[in-house]
């Protein structure tokens, strides 16, 4: 048998069609992959040149907000996946246009011109793609823009949700944010516009190009194509199709690239920190400059008053060095000018050296550049002149050094890198590591049970420990659990300890802790601890009573060095200052010798409030255990949060809620539109077939031979010997199909005037569907976008401040960072692919079955063996997705630590241990990754083969139908959507898995959705509350209890108290006594389930909770600013003049530090208040309170981190500015409230004392006595 007779067996012809398709796919997949890995190194290493880049970073960008943890983990979770895509797609970017190419010459092979023409049509159309494509990054971009500062916005008002609440600020917040989504909806509104012009694009490309080809090639030829012509031409368009589509993704991906490597490289050219050769010491210098008197060292005696400790007392003697130090000088400065980026310096003409093994303290008011010292002295500031010396260790030292430390396992390389210039550096906002106790406290330093107990008691951490659910193995930072400032400031101050460093500096140690843990820190830890160790101590402290412990005093004024000396020669030389710091000591004095303690409440409340959360924490989860058993739901995540999992079942009830929030009608639409399309898509090729099949022996005459082959004529219409070339053109079109059949219909049939109008009319209606569906599933999307969104942000605003006790900050930020993203932009085109690509295979499934019915038989083993190829894939790809994101979060989770720890990362030294790090978060992270696209190469291979089959058996369904008299036109059609079913077979369980992964960002939504709100409208009309109330500031307090959950046991039990209009009243007890309970019950911001509280005759609980909020003024504990103006911070309402605004700020002492910065009352205030030290921010937070003229003030004690001089003008003002104003003051601090005319002494959440100070210390047995006998 010759060759062209084996190529005219139809038989044959299957079997290779069907073998070309394997091929085909396999060497596809197999491409696929290895493109993937490659994408997957480069992502990795990008990684690692973002990491280097954070390490060297100079801190003045990250401190002047030039650099942001959000455009740094914008940079590693999108930039570095942008570059990746790109390169997955990027050999498209050779092999399309010779796809283009190919397909072009061989249409024109078929039709002659008129597919020139057809095939000009997708050319010309190719730039508006991708014109669509340019404009579709840049919308994208801006819609960025808008999401990352909406999402700013959110965090600050999740952060201060409690100040907002006590506030009544919610809704004005809540109004800024909705602004911003505005728009950025106006943003994603003109997204979806170009989304659904590209997807419209792409669908009727082929279309206009089908239309155009054939009522060409009528025109110009006289004469229809035949069927073997026509559906070869069609099964190429449908080739054409494909490659042009991705090239304007491609083209969209290229430009994104551009977008990431730009972004990516002002990254990196950014400033760095200068070279820190200066650290490795090239200086000796002797301490001539720094000398001491002898003397020793004395334990702190609180009883004794401090200023007769400050005159009794002797200077210390000098501590023998550490065997490896050799000068008497650790760090020296000379003539230096430092500066955080502009060229204004923070520091001028610093010329200090601090002494070897010695305690050197840095004091100052607040703001005075203390810390800035620090850093400088780390080479953390820009030096614009002058030095920074560091001593150096000679080899045998640190031969020395390397032996007698206690890694003796490690090299001696390593030790010597290690230790050699390391700083113990503890900062004044505290880090934590999102890491166990442990971790955070021995820092990659080797476990050393002794020390490590030791350091655990100094810093008094071990009550702390005990309340956590695992103890010391407990994970805290961002992902765990939230300490409180106290406990967050003792664990790094511990980890400073814990190093063995020569040097330790510590950055004001005791802003968050109370009298008894600095007292017990002071005289453990740095006293005894650091000096047994013999290291050199750096302490920044505004805590003057320190002052005679210290062996050198670095006292420091606006920016630079004021004084430095011992405390002797400070009192010798500068009289006047010593006398400021003997009257700042005044007031502490008097409280010593009424004999009075601070109480231990700040470090007890911290405690409590470790203690409610996990209890809180533990009845939620309770809750959520009994929801689950009832929904048989399984998996629980570890972190807190309840993650449940239903395996390989399609979550509908989630699409229903989608698709409901997006509005029936727009539901209805997508769907009526989408099926009239299809219907009107195979109306098209059907009407094809039937026009090629009509007559073909009239018009082409006796050019018509039937060559019986096997029992079945071979039609070749055109005439041609049917060479190989023919056949194999055929058969590289995919449509074989068209040579399959016997041709008979020989009816005369209409005229083509009759089938071409209905061809272009059908046409027509396909084009403008293909637009009105692309519209309707992209504006479906946004309109649940819009509503979703609207509906969490007021459901969170407004729920009860226990929901943010309970609910994890990280769990709530990611609802409207990536779930909110997911919903925006991700679910829209899926749920268009999903539709799309299921209707194409349940036409072509159709049109194979009307063609030939027998294909029915065949379809039910296909079907079944799709079904659980799809099953085993998604369930799979759920986990592998799921894994993906469990090792992603770690890595970004390492890259926003780094960025805000770098100063005491770099401090330390140990760059080199996170950067191992890091590699390894990486390498876990690019492996899931690598599996997760290893199985979709998995399911595309086993639909791509499944695909080859049918179109086997379609076509070997044809041959046996042909004795039948089937049309070859209608052979043709059954092939040619056959073919497509490969295409979109993978497509189908892709999308759909990827719809299930991101269903999961709705149903997270929804279950917040479900959060009970606070009842905001109270049973009074707000008419009927006077305008001025309350305007006397009589509060009566009526048998109240309150409990912070129906789940929980009460925290006030039948309290009855009352407050004269303009008493100054105290409020103390001991830990967990419920006095901060009884703050938050003024604001109704706790379940007060009986009794009731009156205010100026009105029940606080019948009134709306704006109405009570907005009328009330509350201080609290931790300051709070949000970005934006001074103004608005002020005043957010904007009610208030300007000068009421300065009046305040004058009360609360910041009225010539606001003058002097630019703007005044306009001048910025950045994220957090970072701009202001913490001390100012309190007095911000002071002015606020005073802006508010509310003639009631509840007090939580404001002044814990503020200066002494500070502290003083405070108290006189609350005396003066609020004399005729109620004022209620949460005691932490007993002697705070000696001058009460009233004292409240809560025990056990029940009232048990109420009268004035003077007389509850008249009786010796009063609780009140026994508190401030006690100190407590």
């Amino acid at each position: 048998m010759s060759s062209n007779e084996l190529l005219q067996n139809t038989s044959v012809l299957a079997v290779l069609l069907f073998l070309a398709l394997v091929l085909q796919r396999t060497f596809l997949q197999a491409s696929y992959y290895v493109t993937i890995e490659t994408g997957i190194n480069l992502r990795g290493a990008l990684l690692a040149m973002i990491y280097n880049k954070i390490l060297r970073l100079s801190t003045s960008n990250m401190s002047m907000g030039e650099m942001t943890l959000g455009q740094i983990n914008n940079l590693v979770a999108i930039e570095t996946n942008q570059l990746m895509w790109f390169l997955f797609l990027c050999p498209n970017l050779w092999a399309m246009p010779v796809q283009i190419v190919m397909g072009v010459i061989l249409l024109y092979y078929l039709l002659g011109t008129s597919a020139l023409i057809g095939a000009s049509v997708i050319v010309l159309l190719a730039p508006v793609q991708y014109l669509i494509a340019t404009k579709l990054a840049d919308t994208q971009k801006s819609t960025l823009d808008q999401s990352t500062e909406r999402l700013k916005k959110t965090t600050e008002i999740l952060k201060g949700i409690k100040l907002l609440k006590l506030y009544a600020w919610e809704n004005i917040f809540c109004d800024s944010v909705e602004d911003t989504r505005g728009k950025e909806l106006t943003s994603l509104r003109t997204f979806a516009l170009y989304t659904s012009m590209s997807i419209f694009m792409n669908a009727a490309i082929p279309i206009a190009a089908v239309l155009v080809t054939f009522v060409s090639h009528a025109l110009i030829n006289k004469s229809k194509p035949s069927s073997s012509e026509a559906f070869a031409a069609l099964a190429l368009f449908h080739i054409l199709v494909t490659p042009l589509f991705l090239l304007s993704t491609v083209v969209r991906f290229a430009v994104k690239a551009m977008v990431s490597v730009q972004k990516l490289g002002e990254f990196l050219q950014s400033d760095e920190i200068g070279d820190d050769s200066w650290r490795n010491g090239d200086m000796s210098v002797s301490l001539e400059a720094c000398k001491k008197h002898p003397g020793a060292t004395k334990a702190i005696n609180r009883k004794q008053p401090l200023l007769y400790q400050m005159d009794s007392y002797e200077q210390p003697a000098r501590r023998p060095l550490r065997p490896n130090e050799t000068e008497d000088v650790a760090v020296k400065v000379n003539s230096g000018f430092f500066t955080w980026g502009s060229n204004l310096s923070t520091l001028s003409d610093i010329n200090i050296c601090i002494p070897t093994g010695q305690l050197t303290m840095i004091v100052g008011q607040v703001g005075c550049g203390k810390s800035s010292l620090l850093l400088a002295m780390l080479g953390e500031m820009q030096t614009l002149s002058g030095k920074v010396y560091w001593s150096k260790l000679p080899v045998s030292e640190m031969l020395h050094e390397a032996n007698s430390c206690f890694e003796t396992d490690r090299s001696f390389e390593e030790t010597r890198s290690k230790n050699r210039y390391s700083v113990g550096y503890a900062t004044q906002k505290s880090w934590l590591l999102n890491a166990t106790v442990e971790d955070n406290i021995t820092f990659g330093s080797p476990f050393n049970k002794q020390r490590y107990k030791t350091v655990i008691d100094a810093c008094s951490l071990q009550p702390d420990v005990d309340l956590l659910p695992f103890g010391d193995q407990t994970e805290i930072g961002e992902r765990g659990i939230n300490l409180s400032g106290g406990q967050r400031q003792r664990i790094c101050v511990a980890r400073a300890l814990y190093q063995n460093t020569n040097i330790v500096f510590l950055d004001d140690p005791f802003s968050a802790l109370d009298i008894h843990l600095s007292d017990h820190l002071m005289q453990e830890g740095i006293l005894k601890f650091l000096q047994d160790d013999k290291r050199t101590v750096v302490l920044v402290t505004h805590k003057l009573q320190y002052l005679i412990h210290a062996d050198w005093i670095i006292a420091m004024k606006d920016g630079s060095v004021l004084r430095e000396g011992t405390l002797k020669d400070i009192q010798t030389h500068d009289v006047e200052l010593y006398e400021h710091w003997k009257t700042l000591m005044n007031r502490q004095d008097q409280e010593l010798e009424k004999d009075t303690e601070i109480d231990n409440c700040q470090t007890a409340l911290e405690r409590k409030t470790l203690r409610r959360a996990f209890y809180s924490r533990e009845a939620k989860n309770q809750v959520d255990d009994d929801e689950e058993e009832e929904e048989e739901e399984e998996e629980d995540d570890d972190n807190m949060s309840m993650t449940t999992s239903r395996r390989s079942k399609i979550p509908w009830r989630v699409c229903w809620q989608y698709l409901s929030s997006g509005g029936f009608l727009m539901v209805f639409l997508m769907v009526f539109s989408k099926l009239l399309k299809h219907s009107v898509m195979v109306a098209i090729d059907y009407w094809l077939a039937e026009w090629t099949a009509k007559g073909n022996a009239l018009v082409n005459g006796t050019a018509n031979s039937d060559v019986p082959v096997n029992g079945t004529a071979y039609d070749d219409a055109n005439g041609y010997a049917p060479d190989f070339g023919n056949v194999t053109r055929d058969f590289v079109n995919a449509s074989a199909a068209a040579v399959f059949s016997n041709q008979t219909n020989s009816a005369a049939g209409l005229p083509d005037s009759y089938y071409v109008p209905v061809f272009i009319i059908l046409c027509g209606a396909g084009i403008a569907l293909c637009l009105i569906t692309s519209l309707t599933v992209e504006f479906l999307g946004l309109s649940a976008a819009t509503n979703l969104h609207h509906n969490l942000l007021n459901k969170i605003i407004h729920a009860p401040i226990r929901f943010f006790d309970v609910t994890p900050l990280g769990q709530i930020l990611n609802r409207f960072s990536a779930d909110t993203n997911i919903i925006d932009q991700h679910i829209p085109p899926t749920l268009e692919s999903l539709t799309r690509s299921t209707l194409l295979c349940l036409s072509a499934i159709g049109v194979i079955a009307f063609v030939t019915p027998s294909f029915l038989i065949a379809l039910v083993p296909l079907a079944v063996s799709f079904y659980f190829i799809q099953k085993y894939f998604r369930v799979a790809s759920k986990d592998l997705q799921d894994l993906d994101d469990s090792t992603q979060l770690p890595l970004l989770c390492h890259f926003s630590e780094t960025a805000e720890g770098l100063t005491t990362i770099r401090a330390f030294r140990h760059e080199s241990r996170f950067k191992q790090k890091m590699l390894e978060l990486t390498d876990t992270n690019n492996t899931a990754y690598l599996f997760l696209s290893a199985a979709n190469r998995w399911l595309e291979v086993r639909t791509d083969y499944l695909g080859a089959v049918i179109v086997l058996t379609a076509a070997v369904a044809s041959i046996w139908s042909s004795g039948k008299n089937l049309p070859s036109s209608m052979v043709g059609l059954g092939l040619t959507y056959a073919l497509t079913v490969t295409n979109y077979l993978n497509w189908v369980v892709r999308n759909l898995a990827d719809l299930e992964v991101q269903m999961a960002a709705v149903k997270k939504v929804n279950s917040f959705l479900s959060t009970e709100s606070e009842n905001y409208e109270g049973s009074m009309d707000t008419s009927q509350v006077p305008e001025d109330w309350p305007q006397h500031g009589e509060i009566k307090i009526q048998d109240l209890c309150v409990r912070y959950d129906p789940l929980l046991k009460p925290v006030l039990k039948h309290v009855n108290a009352y407050i004269n209009p303009g008493q100054k009243v105290g409020i103390c007890g001991r830990t967990g006594s419920g006095k901060s309970s009884l703050s938050l019950a003024f604001f109704n911001m706790v379940d007060v389930f009986e009794g009731r509280i009156i205010i100026d005759g009105i029940d606080i609980c019948k009134l709306p909770l704006q109405t009570l909020r907005s009328r009330l003024s509350i201080i609290l504990q931790d300051p709070v600013l949000f970005s934006g103006s001074i103004r608005f911070n002020l005043d957010p309402e904007r009610t208030c003049t300007d000068d009421r605004l300065w009046e305040a700020l004058e009360i609360a002492q910041l009225k010539n530090m606001v003058k002097a910065l630019s703007g005044g009352l306009d001048a910025v205030v950045t994220e957090g208040g970072e701009n202001f030290s913490v001390g100012q921010r309190q007095l911000f937070c002071l002015a606020r309170a005073f802006v508010r003229k509310s003639s009631i003030l509840i007090m939580d004690e404001a002044t814990a981190s503020i200066d002494m001089a500070t502290e003083n003008v405070l108290q006189k003002v609350v005396m003066t500015a609020f004399a005729d104003r109620t004022v209620v003051t949460i005691a932490h601090l007993v002697s705070s409230i000696l001058e009460a005319e009233q004292v409240l002494v809560f025990s056990a959440g029940q009232l048990v004392e109420c009268d004035s100070a003077v007389n509850l210390l008249a009786q010796q047995d009063s609780l009140f006595s026994v508190l401030v006998r006690t100190h407590k």
